[in-house]
């Protein structure tokens, strides 16, 4: 994100990340609760990618929800075991365990499981303002 030689023109994006730089950081090693009370809890998930991670939220009343980042890219994925096309950045045994630690959460959480890439999905979900609670 902060690469020893900035580029020569930086992207509108890359210059509003750069008050992060010097910013408070956490370097997280596996699975970390954010709160301490398991409300929102950022879940180690390598495979996709080296550092890939997901996301546990506990909501009031929509109830627990995974947000699976890149774990998965389509919903029947879930079901094709050491499906892993995607891993070409990182490394496929890895992500078959991941996803077998992200189907093991949502079964002990009984959490719906939001796939970022689900197109399908997507459209039926709320959009800015609306939100879940």
């Amino acid at each position: 994100m902060f690469p020893p030689t900035p580029p020569a023109n930086p992207s509108p994006a890359s210059r509003r990340y750069s008050a992060l730089e010097n910013s408070k950081t956490i370097l997280l090693d596996g699975d970390h609760d954010v709160f301490g009370d398991g409300s929102v809890v950022i879940i180690s998930t390598p495979g996709h990618t080296p550092g890939h991670q997901s996301l546990f939220v506990k909501l009031a009343k929509t109830g627990p929800v995974l947000l699976s980042g890149d774990l998965y890219h389509y919903p029947a994925e879930r079901t094709l075991k050491d499906f892993t096309p995607f891993a070409t950045l990182g490394d496929p045994a890895k992500e078959v365990a991941s996803k077998a630690k992200v189907e093991a959460l949502l079964k002990e959480k009984n959490a719906t499981l939001w796939i970022q890439h689900d197109i399908l999905a997507d459209a039926g979900l709320k959009k800015s303002p609306a939100f879940y609670e």
